[in-house]
């Protein structure tokens, strides 16, 4: 009977402690904090106002956009975005070259046909820190390919 009791015990203690790593996006000021220790990072708001971080990652500007907002709170997705404004001298084949070859980042080319680089993550019900820390990596990975594979920057 004690040992179900202490188990009991520890689980409410260790339980919260465990929660507390999680994070997600109904907290904003979170991600920009991980997001900044791959470069500057700044957080404001979009035109309907839901959460936004900017920021620069080696030199390439990029957005946080937060999806899923109830009254431009508690939020459940983000997506990493870049764009260049290329005067269209990238392709269609270009982008699906890169789509077929990179699992994270989807590219595409916008109503201007600039290249777009994006990458989607769901934090509903939160990841570890420590997960999230690694998608913000995972980013930092797949802009500096995408540079120098299809933009040859």
């Amino acid at each position: 009977m004690w040992k179900g009791i202490l188990a009991g015990v520890m689980l409410a203690v260790v339980q919260p402690v465990w929660a507390a790593d999680l994070v997600d996006a109904t907290d904003p000021q979170q991600v920009m904090n991980l997001a900044r220790g791959y470069g500057s990072a700044n957080l404001s708001t979009d035109g309907v106002g839901d959460p936004m971080i900017t920021g620069r990652m080696d030199g390439t500007r990029y957005s946080i956009m937060f999806y899923g907002c109830s009254d431009n709170r508690n939020c459940k997705t983000i997506r990493f975005s870049s764009a260049w404004a290329t005067d269209g001298q990238y392709t269609l084949e270009d982008m699906n070259a890169w789509n077929e070859g990179y699992r994270f980042g989807k590219a595409y080319l916008d109503d201007e046909g600039d290249p777009v680089l994006e990458m989607n993550v769901n934090l509903l019900y939160g990841v570890s820190r420590r997960n999230l820390d690694d998608t913000v990596d995972w980013w930092r990975v797949a802009l500096g390919q995408f540079k120098s594979e299809v933009l040859g920057q």
